[in-house]
C-alpha cells in the first residue's frame, strides 16, 4: 500500500525532445542561469532542445496581479503551445515556476471546461490564424534536472561537501509554490513531501537542512512587491525565513523559482541596510544558487560565465568551500572589457 501511495509523489519526465520556453524574470534577475541549463542539456547530455524566438512571456505576473484578464492569458498560452505544434514538438519544458503554474492551469480548465479550449482556439485563430496542439508533457527545468542529476553527477568532479574537512555542506531547499503548491502531483513529491531540489542536494553529496520554516513562501507573491507600499509585507515573509534558518548556520541555499532566488539573495542586503545585521556567522551572507547554477558549477563552469556576480550576496565562500577555482579580476570584467565594480554594502561583507 505503501508503495502504491508514493506513486502520487513521482512524475515521468521525457528523457529528450525538449520544446523550451524562457522566463523574462530568470533573464532579467540571473541571466547565466538559462544559458547554463541550455548548455548543459544540449553539450553535456547531448538532449534536443529546441527554442523558438517568436515566442513571449506568459504574461503569469500580469495575471496573478489582476492585470491581464483570463481570456488573453489563455490565448497567449494557444499561442505557445502553436510555436511548439508548428515546430513538431510535443514536450514544454518551463524555465519559470509561474509560467510552468500557469501552463498547468490553463491545461486543467480545458480539461474540465471543454467549452473553454473551443474559445481559446477560435480566439487564436482569430487573432493569429495559427492552431495548436496540447503538450503530451509539461515539465519544469528543475524537473529535468532532477531527472538528469545521477548523469550529471557521473561528468563532475565536485561534490557538495567542504573540501577541507570533508564534511557535507548544509543546504536549504526553497521549493517555490507554483511549483509545488497549485498543482502538487504535477511536481516530484507533491507539497507535502517535494523533493526535486533535497533530491538534487542529496545525491551531490549534501545535506539538506530542515528548519521550522522551510516551506514558508519567500515573499514575493506579486502583490506583495509590485505595489510599493506593500513591500514591508515581502520583506518581513523573507526576515521570518531567514530567522528560522540562521541558527543551522546553512552553507547556501538552492531554489528553483527565479523570483525566490532574487528575493531570497537581495533581501539579505536589504535586512542588513535596515537592520545592521546578517544571517550568516562571518557577515557574508548566505549564498543563494538556483538549481541551473548549481548543476553549472558541478559541472566545472565558469562562476562569473554562469553570472554568479549578479548575485548580492558574495558566493566566494561557497566556491572556497567546494575547492572551485576561480579568477577574482574575472568578476567583474565582461566580454574581456573591465566593468565599474558595484559599491559594496555597508553591512553585508562580500
Amino acid at each position: 500500500m505503501a508503495n502504491i501511495s508514493w506513486k502520487d509523489y513521482e512524475k515521468r519526465v521525457p528523457d529528450d525532445h525538449f520544446f523550451y520556453v524562457r522566463s523574462c524574470i530568470r533573464q532579467t534577475f540571473f541571466p547565466g542561469a538559462e544559458t547554463a541549463l541550455l548548455n548543459i542539456l544540449r553539450n553535456e547530455l547531448g538532449k534536443d532542445v529546441f527554442e523558438d524566438s517568436r515566442h513571449t512571456t506568459c504574461t503569469g505576473i500580469g495575471y496573478h496581479s489582476d492585470i491581464i484578464p483570463l481570456e488573453t492569458i489563455m490565448t497567449m498560452v494557444a499561442r505557445q503551445l502553436s510555436l511548439m505544434t508548428e515546430a513538431g514538438y510535443r514536450n514544454l519544458l518551463v524555465s519559470c515556476v509561474t509560467s510552468f503554474g500557469i501552463y498547468l492551469e490553463m491545461l486543467d480548465m480545458w480539461k474540465h471546461f471543454p467549452e473553454k479550449l473551443e474559445q481559446t482556439r477560435d480566439a487564436l485563430r482569430k487573432t493569429t490564424g495559427r492552431e495548436f496542439e496540447l503538450p503530451q508533457s509539461v515539465v519544469h527545468a528543475s524537473d529535468v534536472v532532477f531527472h538528469f542529476r545521477n548523469e550529471i553527477l557521473k561528468r563532475s568532479s565536485v561534490r557538495l561537501m567542504n573540501c577541507k574537512s570533508g564534511e557535507p555542506l548544509k543546504v536549504v531547499e526553497h521549493v517555490g509554490c507554483h511549483y509545488a503548491k497549485i498543482f502538487p502531483h504535477e511536481g516530484f513529491g507533491g507539497a507535502e513531501f517535494p523533493s526535486v531540489l533535497s533530491g538534487l542536494v542529496e545525491s551531490w553529496g549534501g545535506t539538506v537542512v530542515d528548519y521550522p520554516e522551510r516551506r514558508h513562501c519567500c515573499g514575493f507573491g506579486f502583490r506583495h512587491y509590485l505595489i510599493q507600499e506593500n513591500r514591508g509585507y515581502s520583506v518581513s515573509n523573507a526576515k521570518v525565513k531567514f530567522e528560522s534558518m540562521a541558527p543551522f548556520q546553512p552553507d547556501f541555499i538552492v531554489a528553483n523559482c527565479p523570483g525566490c532566488a532574487m528575493f531570497l539573495d537581495k533581501w539579505q542586503y536589504t535586512l542588513a541596510e535596515m537592520t545592521g545585521k546578517t544571517f550568516s556567522a562571518h557577515g557574508h551572507g548566505i549564498p543563494v544558487l538556483t538549481h541551473e547554477e548549481l548543476a553549472g558549477l558541478m559541472l566545472g563552469m565558469d562562476p562569473w560565465k554562469l553570472g554568479l556576480q549578479m548575485h548580492q550576496v558574495q558566493v566566494e565562500s561557497l566556491l572556497d568551500k567546494l575547492g572551485i577555482l576561480y579568477a577574482p579580476i574575472e568578476k567583474y570584467r565582461l566580454a574581456g572589457v573591465d566593468i565599474k565594480p558595484p559599491a559594496r554594502p555597508s553591512v553585508l561583507m562580500v
